[in-house]
C-alpha cells in the first residue's frame, strides 16, 4: 500500500511542475519580447548614427561641389551639390520625425538643423553670386566666416547626437544581455527542474517496479499455491473417481453374483417344480375324473413363459452389471457380442474392426465400459444409421474409436448434466489414457480413447474366437 506522504508528494508533483513550466514560459516570453524590442531599438539607433554621419558627409560633399564651382565656374560641380542638398533635406526630415518622439536630444537636433540651414544658405548664396559674375561679393561672403561657424556647430551637434545614440545602443545591448542572462538562468533552472523531474521519475518508476515485482511475487506465490491446491484436489478427485468406479464395479460384480446365485437358483427351482407338476398331471387326471380344467393348463403355460422371461431378464441384468463374457471369453469377443446385440436392438448397420490386444483386467473393463457408454449415447441421441467401432493396437498402447453418422452436437455447448462423457473421461484418465471427442451438428460424432499397455500385461484371454476385422453386422 502506498504511504500517505508518497501519495501527497505524487499528487502535488504534477501541479508544481506545471506551475514551474508556466512561470518559465512567462519569463522566457517576457525576455524574448524585451530582447526583440531592444534589438529593434538598437538597430534603429545604429541606423540613426549612420544617418547622422551621412548627413555630415553630405554637407561636406555639398561644400566640395560649391568650392569646385566657385574656383572653376564649371556647372558639372553643381550636380554633386544638388544631389547632396536634396538628400540632406530627406535625412533632416527623417531625423526630425525621430527626434519628435525621442525628445531628449531634440535641442541638439534643432541646433544641428539650424546650423545646416545656415550653411546651405551660405553655399546657395555664393553659388548665386558666382553665377551672376559678382566675384568680389561671393569672396566677401566666404571671408566673413559665417559658414565656418555653422560648420563647427554642425560638427559639434553631430558628435553630441552620435554620442547620445551610442549611449542608447549601449543601453540596449545591456538590456539584451540581461534578457539573455534571464533566459540562460531560466534554461538552467528548467534544466535543473528537468533533471530533478527525471530523477524523481526514475525513482518513482523504480519504486513502482519494485512494488510491481513484489505484487507479482505475491501473486505468483498465490498462483503457485492455488495451482498446487488444484493439482492436489485434481489428484484427489481422480483417485476418488477411480475408487468410486472400482467400488461400483465391485458392487456390480457382487450384485451380479447374488442375482446369478440366489435369484437364478430360485427361478430354476420354481421352473423345476412346474415341470414336475406338469409331469404328474396325467396321473392326477387318471385318479380323478380324467378331466383337467383348461384354465389350469393355460395358467401353467403362462407361468412357464413368465419364468423364462424372468430368467432372460436376470441374465440381461447380470450382463449389464458385469459382462460374464469379458471374464471368460476376453475383450474382443465381449465387444463383438455387445456390438451385435446393439445392432439387433437398435436396427443400425454395425461395422467392427477389432485387433487382439493385451490389457489388464481394469483396462479391459475400461474399454468395454467406454464402448458400452458410447453405444448407449448413440441409441439415446444420435439417430444414426451406421456405427463403426474399432480396437487397434499401437506401438505405445491401445486405440479404441466409436464413430456414428448421426445428428452430432457442439462439444463446446455441452450441458453440465452430461455426466456420461465426464465419467468416460475420468475412467480413461484414471487408467493413464486420453479421451478425444470430435463432433459437429449434422455431421456425426467420433469419440476415441487411448490407453497405455500395462508394464506387466495380463495373460492372453481366449480371444481366438474373436470376430474378424471388418465384419459387418446387418441391421435387425
Amino acid at each position: 500500500m502506498t504511504p500517505p506522504l508518497r501519495r501527497r508528494t505524487s499528487a502535488l508533483g504534477f501541479p508544481l511542475a506545471l506551475i514551474a513550466a508556466l512561470a518559465l514560459l512567462l519569463v522566457s516570453e517576457t525576455s524574448y519580447q524585451r530582447s526583440t524590442q531592444a534589438i529593434h531599438d538598437m538597430a534603429q539607433s545604429y541606423q540613426l548614427r549612420v544617418d547622422i554621419f551621412r548627413l555630415q558627409r553630405l554637407m561636406v560633399d555639398a561644400e566640395t561641389g560649391q568650392r569646385g564651382y566657385l574656383l572653376t565656374g564649371k556647372a558639372s560641380y553643381l550636380e554633386p551639390y544638388a544631389g547632396s542638398t536634396r538628400e540632406i533635406g530627406e535625412l533632416v526630415g527623417r531625423l526630425a520625425r525621430y527626434y519628435g518622439v525621442h525628445r531628449t536630444e531634440l535641442p541638439d537636433f534643432e541646433r544641428l538643423a539650424k546650423a545646416m540651414t545656415t550653411k546651405l544658405s551660405e553655399l546657395e548664396l555664393t553659388i548665386k553670386l558666382r553665377r551672376e559674375g559678382r566675384d568680389t561679393a561671393w569672396q566677401g561672403v566666404i571671408d566673413s566666416e559665417i559658414g565656418l561657424e555653422a560648420q563647427r556647430t554642425v560638427h559639434d551637434s553631430v558628435e553630441r547626437l552620435a554620442d547620445a545614440e551610442a549611449r542608447r545602443i549601449a543601453l540596449h545591448q545591456e538590456q539584451v544581455g540581461e534578457s539573455l542572462l534571464i533566459g540562460r538562468l531560466g534554461v538552467g533552472g528548467m534544466t535543473l527542474l528537468s533533471l530533478l523531474a527525471i530523477f524523481f521519475f526514475f525513482r518513482q518508476a523504480r519504486l513502482r517496479s519494485e512494488e510491481r515485482e513484489r505484487q507479482a511475487a505475491v501473486l505468483q506465490a498465490e498462483r503457485d499455491s492455488f495451482e498446487a491446491q488444484v493439482r492436489r484436489r485434481t489428484r484427489q478427485l481422480t483417485q476418488l473417481a477411480q475408487h468410486l468406479q472400482t467400488t461400483q464395479e465391485a458392487e456390480r460384480s457382487r450384485l451380479a453374483r447374488e442375482l446369478h446365485d440366489e435369484l437364478g437358483a430360485l427361478l430354476t427351482s420354481v421352473k423345476l417344480d412346474i415341470a414336475r407338476l406338469r409331469s404328474r398331471l396325467p396321473g392326477l387326471m387318471a385318479a380323478g375324473d380324467g378331466v383337467l380344467p383348461p384354465e389350469v393348463n393355460e395358467r401353467l403355460n403362462h407361468l412357464n413363459e413368465a419364468l423364462n422371461s424372468g430368467i432372460a431378464l436376470k441374465r440381461r441384468i447380470i450382463e449389464d452389471l458385469r459382462p460374464s463374457a469379458l471374464g471368460h471369453l476376453g475383450l474382443v469377443v465381449s465387444l463383438g457380442i455387445l456390438t451385435r446385440e446393439f445392432a439387433q436392438r437398435c436396427g443400425v448397420a454395425m461395422h467392427t474392426d477389432f485387433d487382439p490386444v493385451t490389457l489388464g483386467e481394469s483396462g479391459e473393463l475400461t474399454v468395454y465400459r467406454f464402448v458400452q457408454e458410447a453405444l448407449t449415447n448413440i441409441a439415446k441421441y444420435a439417430k444414426a444409421q451406421r456405427v463403426d467401432v474399432s480396437l487397434k493396437k499401437t506401438d505405445d498402447g491401445v486405440h479404441v474409436v466409436v464413430r456414428d453418422d448421426g445428428a452430432g452436437f457442439d462439444p463446446d455447448a455441452l450441458k453440465p448434466s452430461a455426466h456420461g462423457l465426464v465419467g468416460m473421461r475420468y475412467r480413461v484418465e484414471a487408467e493413464g489414457g486420453r479421451l478425444q471427442l470430435q463432433s459437429q451438428p449434422g455431421r456425426g460424432t467420433r469419440i476415441s480413447a487411448w490407453l497405455p499397455v500395462p508394464a506387466t500385461p495380463a495373460g492372453p484371454g481366449p480371444e481366438a474366437a474373436a470376430a474378424q476385422p471388418g465384419d459387418a453386422v446387418p441391421a435387425g
